[in-house]
């Protein structure tokens, strides 16, 4: 393959990975307004410790850097929890 084709390639993944993120920021709104509903905090400690633990696992399992993967996917919660508290009025995003 040449370069052009491999760049294309990447260039075709990161798309789909930025499908994937805003896909995952519309499901965090729905989980926010089953927490708004019950009372629920949005930090929740434990289920960010699963994710990160699963994540982890994962990319072990993919032969690739799992605490790099881990840092990824703190920013992801850290996303997901501030477009929660936006749906709640106490975030700060547009």
């Amino acid at each position: 393959m040449s370069l052009e084709t491999l760049r294309a390639e990447i260039t075709k993944t990161d798309t789909e990975i930025i499908r994937l993120i805003a896909h995952r920021q519309a499901l965090a709104l729905k989980i926010a307004q089953i927490k708004i509903h019950a009372g629920l905090p949005v930090h929740d400690a434990h289920r960010a410790s699963e994710v990160l633990n699963s994540v982890f696992d994962q990319a072990v399992e993919a032969k690739i850097d799992p605490v790099a993967v881990q840092k990824i996917f703190e920013q992801l919660i850290t996303m997901s929890e501030e477009r929660q508290r936006e749906c709640s009025g106490d975030g700060n995003l547009p």
